[in-house]
């Protein structure tokens, strides 16, 4: 009885790990209204499950975007670019192992001038 006990003890320890650590992910593409991709978009996803709060990327020269080792939990994402209305995702449930995928459209903004 007391063997059995210790295997499973070890078992539940070594398994533990893989449980608690297992991360989430967002992925996707930015593009305006015309379809064609925005680099250089920041994309930031903020939860209270994150220690830093939010964590940002920006997208690359096709658009996309990756952000990754995100703790399962509820997320608000916001996609911003100067020149462009942002576009918000709120209340994205994020479960662990998991990879979601999040495009987004933003169209151009109000056009301001300064002399």
């Amino acid at each position: 009885m007391r063997t059995a006990l210790k295997c499973f003890a070890l078992v539940a320890v070594l398994l533990l790990p893989a449980t608690v650590f297992a991360q989430a992910s967002l992925t996707g593409t930015v593009r305006d209204a015309s379809g064609g991709v925005l680099p250089g978009v920041t994309v930031e996803a903020a939860s209270d499950a994150l220690i830093e709060g939010t964590r940002s990327a920006i997208t690359d020269d096709q658009g996309l975007y990756r952000l990754v080792d995100l703790r399962p939990g509820t997320y608000n994402v916001t996609f911003s670019l100067p020149g462009f209305n942002n576009f918000k995702r709120e209340g994205l449930q994020l479960a662990a192992e998991f990879t979601a995928t999040i495009n987004a459209e933003l169209r151009v903004g109000a056009i301001e001038e300064t002399v």
